[in-house]
């Protein structure tokens, strides 16, 4: 094997499903897959930002596929597996990327907001990789990359089934990983810190976006907060040849966030 790699377009003739590809991290990852050659096709709940994606993939030369929906859909689940198949011959990489988060106290906690966060950031993931996993594991050098958080590595006060769910996602990683191992299929997470998107927008936590940011760029010890293309590159080399002996691995990528004491 060459000790060193290509990486202009190190995935030229694989094909990635995105969820929550219409903006973010999600919109970030699809592009960078697809500049490295991957067609990726994308899902979301929102048609038009979706279409989107696909339109600034296909203007860049890429090939791309919107799949409207919500992640906490079995059968949609199903749908966009088969409709990524279909159309492009088979899946290599799955990026479960799409998630919500809450807050408030645990007193004011309802059960439906309880159970959104679960369902779409950890019962979504699985119902993705248990849809995907027959085709991920016919293909070789096929990847897992699951979106978490810094949350899910350590507690934050206000924001328990956030917290909760990303651990999940973090446990679930590491068996799947292991369940996949046999096959050559390889399970990672990212745990991201603060990154600049729509996410925290829409937490009542955060009334002052601007002062949030602000602050944020103090609790991170590099001094700043990250941006969408930070986790678009991790994501990408998880998903590459370059980490072909890397699965269950937890990636911290939040700035030193996750050092800092419990605050």
């Amino acid at each position: 094997m060459a000790d060193s790699h290509d990486t202009a377009r190190e995935l030229e003739g694989r094909v990635a499903l995105v969820t929550g590809g219409s903006s973010g991290i999600g919109r970030a990852v699809a592009e960078t897959l697809a500049r490295a050659g991957a067609a990726v096709a994308v899902t979301g709940r929102r048609a038009e930002p979706l279409q989107a994606t696909v339109e600034a993939i296909e203007a860049a030369g890429g090939q791309a596929l919107a799949i409207p929906g919500d992640v906490r859909d079995e059968q949609h689940a199903a749908d966009a597996v088969a409709a990524t198949v279909e159309t492009f011959g088979g899946l290599t990489i799955l990026v479960n990327n799409a998630g919500v988060i809450g807050s408030g106290p645990l007193e004011t906690t309802t059960v439906e907001e309880w159970d959104r966060l679960m369902d779409v950031d950890l019962k979504g993931p699985f119902l993705f990789a248990r849809a995907a996993s027959p085709h991920l594991k016919a293909q070789q050098g096929a990847a897992v990359v699951n979106v978490s958080s810094v949350a899910g590595t350590r507690p934050y006060a206000g924001i328990a089934p956030y917290c909760v769910a990303k651990a999940g996602l973090d446990r679930f990683t590491e068996c799947l990983a292991l369940e996949l191992a046999p096959a050559g299929v390889r399970v990672n997470a990212i745990n991201p810190g603060v990154v600049k998107t729509n996410l925290h927008t829409a937490s009542a936590a955060v009334e002052d976006y601007d002062a949030f940011l602000a602050r944020s760029a103090e609790t991170h010890p590099l001094g700043f907060y990250g941006a969408p293309q930070d986790a678009a590159d991790l994501v990408l080399f998880l998903a590459s040849d370059r980490s072909r002996w890397i699965t269950g691995g937890l990636i911290p990528l939040d700035g030193g966030r996750a050092l800092t004491s419990l605050r």
